[in-house]
């Protein structure tokens, strides 16, 4: 397999938009990944205080087996107005499930805790900025050098180690090899087509520290665990609709309320239900990049997406199990770097509500 590459959009026929404002209280925005026509979806939540719209749309059993676009927005629960803005830029595009008179765009999202981190609480994303968003959207051919990563779109007001220092939107990708691979052992290998290719885009809004190769790098002081609890206690939903506990860092910043979105995409075919084994799978690369992670005040929730453009071997069962697997490293991998990428790519900032620098990155 081959190295990490660029970014999300080295998938053919996605496209990525953000929006934000970072002035008048505000820090913080929406990232909107629009999908081509036909993408298949699924999704996997693991921390403990989500906050996401129509993931129950995703599952393999329902009616629509299609899904356009994710919306990733600040903002924590109010954020999630923001969606319906994706939602109506696509219906202008005439992109959808369609039904008598028009189309139903599925969108699904999620959203990170950054309420009050510009200083004024009531300055959260809507639907205006999740239209803004949709509608900037552009691909690898108006984007060559995988840009549209750092403190923007969703990542505007993201912080990292316990609120301590500044996240942000990272991509990656990783191209798999074409021709023979080693097949189960003692049969025969098995050919993958020429051309998948996995990325990924992760919003860095951990209570955990990145974990980067080969070194080590000391975190936060870690609190007593009766004032972890308290904490945990005081912050109600945690990442996706809590409230602020009242904590403050060094910086001054509010509390640790935490989220890490990620969406992994592959032009391989997959069904939903495949997809939503790509979303388990991508999680081990949350965990190797983040220490910790999905904890309880997390809202880690990874989507897993395809463009369905290039079919894989399934005339036999090996063929099948090796070419999913062969994807699934590959997530796990793209989101891995994704997730470094985010916390590399992040630049200090100073609101009203405090200073967050860049972390120490190695």
């Amino acid at each position: 397999m081959n190295g990490p590459m660029d970014s999300l959009l080295d998938v053919p026929g996605l496209r990525v938009g953000h929006a934000q404002r970072t002035d008048d209280g505000w820090l913080s925005g929406v990232t909107a990944v629009v999908l081509p026509p036909g993408s298949a979806g699924g999704v996997d939540v693991r921390g403990g205080g989500p906050g996401t719209i129509e993931t129950d749309a995703l599952d393999p059993s329902t009616l629509v087996q299609t899904v356009d676009a994710i919306a990733l927005c600040g903002g924590s629960a109010y954020g999630l107005a923001a969606a319906s803005g994706v939602q109506l830029w696509l219906e202008q595009q005439g992109q959808g499930h369609p039904v008598v008179g028009g189309v139903v765009p599925i969108v699904a999202g999620a959203v990170i805790f950054d309420l009050g981190r510009g200083g004024d609480f009531a300055a959260r994303p809507d639907a205006a900025m999740g239209f803004e968003a949709a509608a900037a959207c552009v691909g690898l051919e108006d984007a060559p050098d995988g840009g549209l990563r750092g403190c923007v779109g969703a990542g505007t007001g993201a912080a990292v180690g316990r609120a301590l220092y500044k996240g942000g939107v990272g991509m990656a990708s990783v191209r798999l090899p074409d021709g023979p691979v080693p097949g189960p052992p003692g049969g025969a290998p098995v050919v993958l087509p020429e051309g998948i290719v996995v990325g990924a885009l992760a919003v860095v809004n951990a209570a955990g520290v990145p974990v980067f190769p080969g070194a080590v790098v000391a975190a936060p002081p870690a609190e007593g665990e009766a004032e972890i609890a308290q904490e945990a206690a005081s912050a109600g939903e945690g990442g996706g609709s809590g409230r602020a506990s009242g904590r403050t860092g060094a910086s001054g910043a509010p509390g640790p309320l935490n989220t890490t979105l990620v969406v992994v995409a592959t032009n391989a075919s997959l069904t939903p239900a495949e997809c939503k084994r790509l979303a388990t799978a991508a999680h081990s690369g949350l965990a190797r990049a983040l220490d910790p992670s999905h904890t309880l005040v997390d809202g880690d929730t990874v989507f897993g997406v395809s463009t369905r453009a290039i079919e894989l071997d399934r005339s036999s069962e090996a063929g099948r199990v090796v070419g999913l697997m062969s994807v699934q490293v590959a997530a796990a991998n793209a989101v891995r770097e994704a997730i470094l990428d985010g916390v590399r790519s992040a630049t200090a900032v100073t609101t009203p509500a405090g200073t967050w620098e860049r972390f120490p990155v190695p």
